[in-house]
């Protein structure tokens, strides 16, 4: 006899590159739920949203190297209501730090000081573009992931990192026919002349049009990836870099641990690990995506990719890799702290001085709405 657990859960792993799923499961057991958590549940996704935060200013002239005060922020929601103050999960402040280190470590201040400069309608904006939502009201909250989304669409928009930014559909079904042979449905509709009636003879494969929409530039995916490979080798996620290979990825924990999180990928292969109650209620004290949702999809990884070559992420053309120091984003130098390489596009290479974000709490943008009544602010881990 065994015990049948109250906590549920969902997995997806998709083709970054087709948006072929290539394995689900959406629950413990169907035969006591039918119910699939992967395209079904709508829950927030914490700080696993903030990778869309980051993009939008990495597309608005940021570098993952600007610096941006960690500090305590405090928002009006409106008439009667209290103050909105975020805070970090450690429930420290950190000053200024680098763009890249905001998200390796998931710093709620900054990415809420980001998403305001930025402006809320850009984050929006972007997380339409990869289809994390429908509709988000333009709230500040919401930048820590406070909305709602399913983990097959988040799963898909950081696929579409991955592939440099082209637009993908998640498909379980390739084609339909019937039983005289005629395609009544196919998910890739490209057309390729030089492939129907062809026989095999020893000639070169045809190159067949890649027709995807760019969801995003290049540059701008690529520099995504490279600080989410950093939240595996130093931030929240480097439970997972002990498997010694490519991997990028981010956590996500909502307030009170109700929702835990780990969507992340290798250059071939995005994976999302979902783990909450259908009745939604905490997981326990301090269980965040790290300690609950990352041990699974390291487990997976592990399984999936062994026996297969370590692949490198690829560099679009055009990215410079500078080596700087890992704390403040400026150029290396000797007898200096720890360093690492960091991405930049053309034209954006740090010298001695480096872009600094400043703004002028606590007086809020009026460009960028108030925070918004609302129940849980997500974020935190």
């Amino acid at each position: 006899m065994r015990q049948l657990p109250e906590i549920e859960g969902a997995l997806v792993a998709l083709d970054p590159h087709t948006g072929r799923v290539l394995a689900m499961t959406g629950g413990y057991s169907t035969e006591r739920s039918e119910f699939n958590r992967a395209t079904q549940a709508k829950r927030q996704p914490g700080s696993a949203f903030k990778p869309i935060v980051y993009l939008s200013a990495l597309e608005n002239g940021y570098t993952p190297a600007t610096l941006v005060l960690d500090a305590p922020v405090a928002l009006p929601q409106g008439p009667g209501l209290p103050l909105w103050r975020p805070k970090n999960y450690s429930k420290n402040f950190y000053g200024l730090t680098t763009m890249r280190m905001g998200l390796e470590k998931s710093r709620n201040l900054m990415t809420v000081r980001l998403a305001d400069a930025v402006g809320m309608n850009q984050v929006v904006e972007t997380a339409q573009r990869l289809n994390v939502v429908d509709d988000m009201p333009p709230y500040l909250s919401f930048a820590l992931g406070a909305g709602e989304t399913t983990l097959l669409r988040l799963t898909a928009a950081y696929a579409m990192l991955d592939n440099g930014g082209k637009k993908i559909t998640p498909t379980l079904i390739d084609r339909i026919q019937d039983r005289e042979g005629n395609t009544k449905f196919q998910h890739d509709v490209r057309i390729c002349n030089e492939c129907a009636g062809v026989g095999w003879n020893d000639q070169m494969v045809p190159e067949v049009p890649d027709d995807r929409d760019q969801v995003t530039d290049p540059a701008s995916a690529y520099q995504i990836v490279s600080m989410l490979q950093g939240v595996i080798q130093r931030g929240t996620g480097r439970r997972i870099a002990s498997l010694g290979r490519p991997l990028a990825g981010k956590t996500g924990t909502t307030n009170d641990s109700f929702d835990t999180w780990f969507v992340g990928f290798s250059p071939d292969l995005a994976v999302g690990v979902f783990v909450g109650f259908d009745e939604p209620s905490t997981l326990g004290n301090k269980e965040t995506g790290s300690s609950v949702a990352a041990p699974i999809f390291k487990a997976f990884m592990a399984e999936a990719l062994e026996d297969t070559p370590a692949v490198p992420f690829r560099i679009p053309p055009g990215i410079r890799l500078v080596r700087v120091d890992a704390k403040t984003g400026r150029p290396a130098s000797a007898g200096g702290g720890p360093t690492i390489f960091e991405a930049f596009k053309p034209g954006t290479t740090p010298t001695v001085s480096i872009d600094t974000y400043r703004d002028d709490y606590g007086a809020t943008s009026s460009s960028v709405p108030a925070a918004g009544p609302l129940t849980g602010t997500g974020g935190l881990y």
